[in-house]
């Protein structure tokens, strides 16, 4: 199987190319197609990952099917903006099926929030990173005597802002996410954010993993309803670990990409550099297969 990294629908108004997705104005709704690319310290790279757009897909689809709707606290419902999931369902033209078949969503057109939802239930990354300075994550005091990889007393809401293509997001304190999202927007995507990651990471546990963060994006529809949009729940936005192994003071191998992001740092990979180069086969084929292994343990 070879990678597809690039997407060509002649008759499209193509929107937007993220580091995965290629977006496409589709009548009154959009084409949310999942690419084989892989991006790494904000830079997407030479070569796809065969398999890894369709993997994303079925997962993001397993989880709005799992998960939603979610009633908040207020009674307000929250949902996500997946209309079709079957490319044969969504009217295409017969000769788009095939290019487009297990990598395509058909969703909503939603306003979108400009801020990355995070929520973080074990202390890694660049939490840990920033807990290690200054005893703080987003800013917030922290208890002392942490170590990696430990578990939360409770799940964390630590925003950060969402940034345009090639430019980085920035974590920000939960006053300031405050100041830039009026209530009660702010209050409901917070509560929407840690009941999502709550209710996969108990699920995720029943297949022995553990769900250590998850990154969420959320939009408002023509309803004015609250939904979750873009990905969820992939090891693309989340950290998966495999609970067999798991140890408090280490670092834990994810379901991603970390066999890239470790060859990259082998061979001196400038991360400035808007170019990211060819991966040997080898990595590839290690990384398709984590990617496999996540997704057969979530979903089977």
């Amino acid at each position: 199987m070879s990678a597809i990294t690039s997407t060509d629908l002649p008759g499209f108004k193509k929107i937007s190319s993220g580091k995965v997705r290629d977006l496409y104005d589709f009548n009154d709704t959009l084409l949310f197609v999942a690419t084989d690319r892989i991006s790494a310290f904000d830079v997407i790279l030479s070569s796809g990952i065969p398999g890894k757009g369709k993997l994303l897909t079925q997962i993001s689809t397993f989880w709005f099917d799992k998960l939603f709707p979610i009633i908040l606290s207020d009674g307000t419902q929250v949902g996500h903006h997946l209309l079709e999931k079957n490319v044969e369902k969504m009217g295409l033209p017969a000769a788009a099926i095939d290019a487009l078949q297990d990598r395509t969503l058909q969703v909503k057109k939603c306003d979108i929030v400009k801020i990355e939802a995070i929520v973080r239930g074990y202390i890694t990354g660049s939490a840990w990173s920033e807990y290690k300075k200054t005893g703080t994550v987003n800013g917030a005091p922290i208890r002392p005597g942490m170590q990696e990889s430990e578990k939360f007393d409770e799940p964390l809401f630590t925003p950060s802002t969402k940034a345009d293509q090639g430019e980085h997001d920035e974590n920000i304190s939960v006053e300031e996410y405050r100041r830039r999202i009026p209530e009660p927007l702010a209050s409901r995507i917070e509560e929407a954010a840690i009941t999502i990651y709550k209710r996969a990471s108990e699920y995720a546990a029943t297949k022995g993993i553990i769900l250590a963060d998850t990154k969420l994006e959320f939009g408002v529809d023509a309803n004015g309803t609250l939904v979750v949009v873009d990905e969820i729940l992939t090891p693309d936005s989340s950290r998966f670990w495999p609970a067999a192994g798991y140890q408090v003071g280490k670092g834990v191998d994810s379901f991603d990409k970390q066999f890239v992001r470790d060859w990259l740092k082998s061979v001196g990979f400038d991360k400035n550099n808007p170019i990211g180069p060819e991966i040997p086969d080898d990595i590839v084929k290690q990384t398709a297969e984590k990617y496999y292994e996540g997704y057969r343990m979530l979903t089977q």
